[in-house]
């Protein structure tokens, strides 16, 4: 492991427990200091270029004494790491002003030592993507005052594990928060949340391999614990899919970061957990349909961006969905006070309680099952958890302030489940599917990339899609989906090499007559642009 090296503040410093009385370091070491490093869960130091996120937060830890050597403050790791396995060190004030001031799509923990936080804490709590924190030092008499004027800051701490204990529940109202949601008429995804349901769910994926490939894949990132990578390695079929999703691992953050962002390596490493999730509870729902009322009301706690929260308003009587597995509680108080109440007092966010309408006959007809899911997963002590199927879309019948002596950003949201009956879902869903016919699986995940402006991330889906093809025919038909893809782009001569490519692994596995039939219902077509004379040997006429 390289050697990481600390620079001496030029502050008087009160640090945090794990550093006091520890010798300053030479001179020679100070000139080294400034560089931040990321800790990671197999204790290796990378560069921030390096850093690849897989979850939905990382935590960052300021002090200036921080010394990688000393014992305290590897103990102090071996507990955070339980809680976050990205964990970026800092000693100097303005390389870490700078670092948190470049992230944009992770929320970030932040620790920070008594005179250090006192120094920048009020500079950069308006910051939205620093979500709380966690001041170390040790007296915490001195450090109470001006910390409890700050909403951000949960604490002044001089032990480490109160600091775990406040760090986990706000990573769970962190992932909570971040679950992606869309809605209708104000977002592009709405309009493909279906097909992107059904590509998703209709994947046959080899499940060892891809159990393998997942395993392999985050052992190369810098943020998934090792433990809990061999966990799934060894236990994955000893569990329920449910089980794992509800359990305090990886596989509950890095899927909804996955979805959130639609990244096409979470996505496709994980394509066989999202199939087994959804057949697990549609297997649970069946069983516990008998004992499930006709209507009833669940409950779900949480943050959504000032953004959101506009795109709802101006949405309500129309439709929203959550692009992901959704969580709710039978119990309205734990949904309120531990998850909307505290969303609402951060200055970045607003506090939703949203009060859910379900009708048990339109979720067992449509493709949107549910289940009770207390007695399966992680938590067998956690009462009355119901857990829907991914994509799950609401009506937005009303909003209403709920009055509140210490916020005015808490909202009630009612919300009416919608099944497959509906319909202007119906009709919309009906028309994009008849323009994707000729996709299926993951080449109906790369069109729906297309169509929501994301070529790069289709091109990048096509090509490793077309490492990994079963078969010549899907190596055929994936470089002609990638010759599409560059066709868009406008990159003539690329979209020309794919489309010949694929021709030509036509030519060998097809006869004559069949290569035919295959361009007959392509449909040949000539390209001409004032800068380029491309022949395109076939193009799907629906995608021009």
């Amino acid at each position: 492991m390289d050697k990481k090296q600390h620079s001496k503040s030029t502050a008087s410093e009160s640090s945090s427990p794990s550093t006091i009385n520890k010798s300053k370091e030479s001179s020679s070491t100070t000139a080294a200091a400034s560089l931040p490093t990321t800790t990671t869960s197999r204790n290796a130091v990378l560069p921030q270029t390096a850093r690849r996120i897989l979850q939905n937060f990382l935590l960052v830890w300021l002090d200036a004494n921080l010394q990688e050597s000393d014992n305290d403050f590897k103990n102090s790791l071996q507990h955070l790491r339980k809680i976050v396995a990205s964990i970026t060190t800092f000693t100097d004030a303005q390389q870490c002003v700078n670092f948190l001031s470049e992230i944009k799509k992770e929320k970030v923990f932040m620790i920070v030592s008594g005179s250090l936080g006192r120094q920048i804490v009020p500079e950069i709590e308006a910051l939205p993507q620093l979500e709380a924190i966690y001041v170390f030092c040790g007296n915490q008499s001195v450090h109470d005052q001006w910390a409890k004027k700050i909403s951000k800051v949960k604490g002044v701490y001089t032990k480490i594990e109160p600091i775990c204990q406040g760090l986990e529940i706000d990573r769970q109202r962190c992932d909570q928060a971040m679950i992606p949601v869309s809605f209708n008429g104000r977002d592009a995804l709405f309009m493909y949340t279906q097909l992107l349901k059904e590509a998703l769910l209709e994947i046959e994926d080899d499940d060892v391999k891809s159990i393998k490939d997942l395993v392999e894949y985050c052992r190369l990132q810098d943020d998934i614990d090792e433990d809990e990578i061999k966990k799934v390695q060894r236990e994955y079929r000893n569990q329920t899919p449910i089980w794992w999703y509800t359990a305090p691992y990886f596989m509950y953050s890095m899927l909804n970061r996955g979805l959130r962002e639609m990244d096409v390596d979470i996505i496709l490493k994980m394509g066989f957990f999202i199939r087994h999730l959804h057949q697990d509870i549609t297997e649970l729902h069946r069983e516990q349909q008998g004992n499930m009322p006709t209507n009833f009301q669940v409950f779900r706690g949480q943050g959504l961006s000032m953004e959101d929260f506009e795109k709802m308003k101006k949405t309500k009587g129309g439709l929203m969905s959550f692009n992901n597995f959704l969580s709710t509680s039978r119990n309205r108080e734990i949904s309120f006070k531990t998850f909307a109440r505290p969303a609402a007092l951060n200055t970045n966010s607003v506090g939703i309680l949203f009060v859910m309408n379900i009708d048990t006959g339109i979720c067992t007809k449509s493709s949107t099952p549910f289940a009770e899911v207390s007695k399966v997963g992680y938590y067998k002590d956690k009462e009355e958890e119901i857990l829907f199927s991914t994509h799950a879309i609401f009506r937005i019948d009303r909003i209403e302030r709920i009055p509140d002596n210490h916020c005015d950003r808490l909202y009630e949201v009612t919300l009416t489940i919608v099944g497959n009956d509906n319909h202007e879902l119906n009709t919309l869903t009906a028309h994009l599917r008849e323009k994707s016919t000729w996709a299926t699986g993951w080449a109906r995940f790369g069109y729906i990339l297309i169509k929501l402006g994301e070529p790069a991330k289709a091109e990048q889906l096509y090509q490793m899609l077309i490492e990994k093809a079963p078969s010549d025919k899907d190596r055929a038909d994936y470089n002609h989906q990638l010759g599409w893809v560059y066709y868009n782009m406008g990159q003539y001569s690329k979209a020309l090499l794919y489309y010949e490519k694929s021709l030509d692994i036509y030519k060998k596995i097809l006869s004559p007559n069949g290569l035919i039939r295959s361009f007959m219902k392509k449909q040949q077509l000539w390209i001409c642009t004032t800068d380029h004379l491309v022949l395109v040997v076939f193009i799907d006429a629906h995608q021009i």
